[in-house]
């Protein structure tokens, strides 16, 4: 069996820092992701996959996936588990969801992701993040925290190609502007280029508004066969043309050359490849973007530009809308937030909205979307290639 898949619901909790639990955050997401089609019935789904990287240490909850069923009001009668991959666990559950779904496994399968990062004592998620590396021997060596790792990127990047400070700055101003027109977004203010280029350094040249913040909150989107999916909503059908993922280091350490992601480049070309998509008619994309930097990379490493030129790229505006390719439109995860397992469904939420068409910031005639993970130290990548039509 080989079936088409296609989004028909998607919705999310408000993000930030947040008093609510980890399971309030998911019945909120469920809630907007039904309220978003009023037409889809909890009864009728049949799968549910959900998406959380630190549920034990910051939730003290494991055994996720029956629980939040409970929560959301559905019982899932084809598969019922949690996918874990970090940074990237959201978009791993919807490519995993997708392909029950075309396989013919599942009919209609909910994916849910998110976190409760905000503990009350706040070190302990920096604690925590020592066991997103090889705990016994890098966590050990100090390297388990992301922003020494990515200003050694930036660093590199600047030494290699000529990308500059204030390149950064521009998708940090980007990303917040957008973010501020999102009422389910983190961050409510936009930042200018003055205030980006003079904020409190975190580690040179990364200063705070290049590292996205901590973050509580969740996301929910559900997939279904397009044969069902025509009879369960009024609005466009948003397709799921191609999917990929690719790991060839677990440490960045073993990269040879942190300023090109090879897995990326991997994954971005099998999801063109399956979606018979080009580069050049992607009309909105929403990539990586914990530091600014990650962007820029992204930029060249998904094809948008050339290597080298991912700097120049931004500072002309060609992520932005009335550029090439309008990135992280809902405001990315600068903007946003990043709750680990809610971020790679948060924008298929958005992609899915820009090419209905009733996004809040809308890309004109958007048909073909992108969306990008990253996982961990640059470890492992996801792509997945949306669109208004089949492959």
């Amino acid at each position: 069996m080989d079936r088409n898949v296609c989004v028909i619901a998607g919705g999310m909790s408000k993000w930030g820092v947040r008093d609510g639990s980890q399971r309030d955050f998911f019945q909120e997401a469920a809630k907007a992701c039904y309220d978003d089609n009023p037409q889809l019935n909890p009864k009728e789904i049949d799968g549910l996959l959900v998406a959380s990287a630190y549920t034990e240490r910051t939730s003290y909850q494991t055994h996720l996936a029956p629980l939040v069923a409970e929560y959301v009001g559905i019982q899932p009668k084809n598969i019922c588990a949690r996918v874990e991959l970090l940074c990237a666990s959201g978009s791993s559950a919807i490519i995993l969801a997708f392909a029950m779904i075309k396989s013919g496994q599942a009919d209609i399968v909910m994916v849910a992701g998110g976190e409760k990062l905000y503990t009350p004592q706040k070190w302990e998620i920096f604690y925590s993040e020592l066991a997103s590396v090889d705990h016994d021997w890098d966590g050990g060596q100090g390297l388990g925290l992301p922003p020494p790792v990515f200003a050694m990127v930036a660093k590199q990047h600047m030494l290699k190609y000529g990308t500059k400070k204030e390149h950064l700055g521009v998708v940090s101003v980007k990303n917040r502007r957008n973010s501020a027109k999102n009422p389910k977004a983190q961050f409510q203010t936009p930042v200018t280029m003055e205030e980006v280029m003079s904020g409190r350094m975190i580690v040179p040249p990364l200063t705070l508004y290049d590292c996205c913040p901590i973050t509580d909150g969740a996301a929910c989107i559900v997939l279904a066969a397009e044969e069902m999916a025509k009879d369960m909503t009024d609005k466009p059908l948003v397709y799921i043309r191609g999917t990929a993922q690719a790991s060839v280091n677990n440490m960045s350490a073993n990269m040879p050359n942190w300023t090109t992601w090879e897995a990326l480049k991997i994954a971005a070309q099998q999801a063109y490849s399956k979606s018979k998509v080009d580069p050049k008619e992607v009309n909105v994309a929403m990539t990586h973007d914990c530091f600014t930097i990650s962007e820029i990379i992204e930029m060249e490493d998904l094809g948008f530009c050339k290597k080298g030129e991912g700097g120049f790229f931004v500072a002309d505006g060609q992520n932005d809308f009335g550029g090439q390719v309008p990135t992280n439109t809902d405001g990315g995860l600068l903007g946003c937030g990043h709750p680990f397992g809610g971020t790679g469904i948060r924008q298929g939420i958005e992609v899915t909205r820009q090419l209905r068409g009733d996004a809040i910031q809308q890309v004109p005639n958007a048909t073909i979307g992108l969306t990008h993970n990253l996982s961990g130290f640059i470890a492992a990548h996801t792509v997945l290639i949306y669109g208004r039509e089949v492959a």
